[in-house]
C-alpha cells in the first residue's frame, strides 16, 4: 500500500465556487476542485495554494483550514490511500484558465448549487458544503475578505 496526501481549495469568488472539468482521452472524468501532490520540503497551504494556481491560473489566498478528506484507489501496482487537506480560498478575479497538461478543458466559477451538482465525488461534495458553510459564516459576520484567518 502506498500513501499519498495532496492538498486543494475550495476558491470562491463573489459567491461562487472554482470549478474544473477533465476530460481524458476523449474520456469524461467529471468535475472537481483544484488539488494536487504535496511536493518535498513543501507546506500544505503552500501546495494548494501552488496546486490551485498551476491548474487553474487562479491567484488565490488563503482564508482558513477546512479539514482533510480520505479515499482510497488502485493503480495496476499497488493501492494508494490518498489524504487530502482543503483550504477555503479567496480568489481575486472571476478568471481562471484551465491545465490542460492535466487534462482539464474547462474551467469556471458556479453558484453552490450548481458546483454542488456538478462535482463527481462525494468526499469533494462534503468539503465543498463545509467550506461554504464557512464562508456563509464570515460573510454573515462581515469578515470574508476583511483579513486572513490563518
Amino acid at each position: 500500500m502506498i500513501e499519498a496526501t495532496s492538498c486543494g481549495g475550495v476558491v470562491i469568488f463573489r459567491g461562487k465556487i472554482l470549478v474544473l472539468y477533465k476530460n481524458y482521452k476523449n474520456k469524461y472524468e467529471g468535475w472537481v476542485l483544484p488539488k494536487g501532490t504535496v511536493e518535498a520540503g513543501e507546506e500544505y497551504k503552500e501546495t494548494a495554494l501552488r496546486e490551485v494556481k498551476e491548474e487553474t491560473g487562479v491567484s488565490a489566498s488563503i482564508i482558513k483550514y477546512i479539514g482533510k478528506s480520505q479515499y482510497s484507489f488502485n493503480t495496476p501496482q499497488d493501492m494508494v490511500e490518498k489524504d487530502v487537506h482543503w483550504y477555503l480560498m479567496m480568489a481575486d478575479s472571476y478568471y481562471s484558465k484551465p491545465q490542460r497538461e492535466e487534462y482539464f478543458i474547462d474551467s469556471g466559477y458556479y453558484k453552490f448549487h450548481e458546483a454542488y451538482h456538478l462535482l463527481k465525488f462525494s468526499n469533494e461534495k462534503q468539503i465543498l458544503e463545509k467550506a461554504y458553510n464557512e464562508y456563509l459564516d464570515l460573510k454573515k459576520s462581515s469578515l470574508w475578505g476583511s483579513k486572513k484567518y490563518f
